[in-house]
């Protein structure tokens, strides 16, 4: 399996990091050992002294595909969870600041923290779906499907032009405002709506 993510698909969290709000989608991958699921503890890296958070709606592909329609990509993924992008934030700038690629600052091991799945039913509008992350119990992060500047099944049809989806790939599809520093001893908690799906703690 793959782990695919959207960069900047929330205006307001394009401008906090000062980067232009993009025309298309932003992509970058991460490998499957960036994955961590829920229940288990995160380990705050070593090669880094600013770590951040960022929350977002995971979708699990269910159909392989490529080259999808965006009119029937919502075929192509019938699960959805909420999951941390975690950013080593410092590795990140540096290699922006010189024109290089960042994946040591997205895609180390257990960067992809992701929740418990629950089903996308016909009822579920998937232009208004709210979704939060607390830290220590204190708001840190909402958000709202309504305000993505590219929706899930654009996001679909445009990935799928480029790379292949296959089952149990998953979609991190972007992060609102609210980002913030990860501490160790820190408590997360997130929601979509009023359902807890991932709980971890930084050691």
């Amino acid at each position: 399996m793959k782990i695919i993510c959207v960069g900047r698909n929330y205006a307001d969290h394009a401008k906090e990091l000062k980067n232009e709000v993009p025309s298309e989608p932003v992509l970058f991958m991460k490998p499957k050992s960036a994955l961590l699921q829920n229940g288990h503890p995160f380990y705050y890296p070593e090669f880094t002294s600013n770590l951040h958070y960022e929350c977002e709606l995971v979708l699990k592909v269910s159909k392989n595909g490529k080259h999808i329609q965006e009119k029937f990509a919502d075929k192509y993924y019938d699960q959805i969870s909420v999951g941390i992008d975690f950013t080593a934030r410092d590795l990140q700038d540096k290699q922006k600041a010189k024109g290089l690629p960042w994946e040591i600052a997205k895609s180390f091991d257990n960067s992809a923290l992701v929740g418990n799945f629950i089903p996308i039913t016909p009822e579920m509008d998937k232009k208004d779906i709210n979704f939060c992350l607390y830290k220590n119990k204190a708001l840190a992060q909402a958000g709202n499907t309504k305000d993505l500047l590219f929706s899930f099944d654009f996001l679909l049809a445009y990935i799928s032009r480029f790379f292949t989806l296959n089952i149990g790939d998953l979609i991190y599809t972007g992060t609102p405002a609210g980002v913030g520093p990860a501490e160790i001893g820190d408590s997360f908690e997130a929601f979509i709506e009023n359902d807890s799906l991932l709980e971890f703690n930084v050691k």
